[in-house]
């Protein structure tokens, strides 16, 4: 089933996430749904905050970029903990299914070693570079309840702010199913 995306305003896109257990109800279900929701949006990645759910979970798909310097892969991550980030700082302008019509350019490092869970709970250790490095950052971005926007440098925030506020107020489209935050 393809799931709303939820829209920049929600306080779920602000919270830092939990962990999840192997017995989280129907969570193949839930990755499967997540999967089909971001082909659907043509993104590469999504987190349980973007579909409503402060969970410690979320998924990256890199092959569908093209690049002749790196393969790309597609993982789900559990429960992800990064343990270190670096190498160069590098801007890439980066957007977000979240926050649709809005980029910028976010500087990260080159390079992250992230702990992690695959959907058979089963853990691994990896370090990831380049383009896959920073999709996974914008993703555990999101379960510790930060959003790409809150790296940009202060005069690019400022001049975003009209922007962000119209789309807080549900005044923006997309290509995907969005679902707005309504405090009533």
């Amino acid at each position: 089933m393809i799931l709303p995306i939820i829209a920049y305003g929600h306080p779920v896109l602000k919270k830092v996430c939990s962990e999840i257990e192997s017995d989280y109800a129907e969570l193949p279900k839930l990755i499967a749904d997540m999967w089909k929701t971001m082909y659907n949006a043509k993104g590469i990645g999504l987190a349980a905050p973007q579909i409503g759910l402060p969970i410690r979970l979320f998924l990256v798909d890199t092959i569908q970029l093209e690049r002749d310097d790196e393969p790309g892969f597609k993982q789900v991550f559990i429960n992800a903990e990064v343990l270190k980030e670096e190498g160069e700082f590098w801007a890439y302008e980066e957007g977000c299914l979240s926050i649709p019509k809005i980029v910028g350019d976010v500087e990260r490092q080159e390079q992250i070693t992230i702990r992690y869970q695959d959907e058979n709970f089963k853990t691994h250790e990896k370090t990831f570079e380049g383009m896959d490095a920073r999709v996974i950052q914008h993703e555990y971005d999101h379960i510790e309840g930060v959003l790409f926007t809150q790296k940009l440098k202060p005069l690019k925030r400022r001049l975003l702010g009209r922007k962000l506020d119209q789309l807080k107020k549900g005044k923006t489209s997309a290509d995907y199913k969005l679902k707005f935050y309504n405090p009533k």
